[in-house]
């Protein structure tokens, strides 16, 4: 994996496990997440920033857009949790 996942904080991370949450339900590659539902839920504004600063993803208003190595990311993810579950 490339140095940009290299120390990223709980905050960032929240941010991929919401991904692989997403893509575990739906048994597709997820580009993009919710940023702001408008029922109160909410990505953490630090991880967005420092998602953002590192350059694995591009956020709007109400949307977060992986880019590849973050979606790549999650797919590492979602392999290492059923790796857990002896899968």
């Amino acid at each position: 994996m490339a140095d940009g996942f290299d120390g990223l904080s709980d905050k960032a991370l929240s941010i991929f496990t919401f991904a692989a949450y997403h893509r575990l339900l739906s048994g597709e590659t997820v580009s993009s997440v919710i940023r702001k539902d408008g029922a109160g839920h909410e990505a953490d504004p630090e991880g967005v920033s420092e998602l953002e600063g590192r350059g694995l993803v591009t956020a709007s208003e109400t949307g977060i857009a992986l880019g590849a190595e973050a979606q790549d990311f999650v797919e590492t993810l979602v392999l290492a949790l059923r790796r857990e579950a002896g899968r």
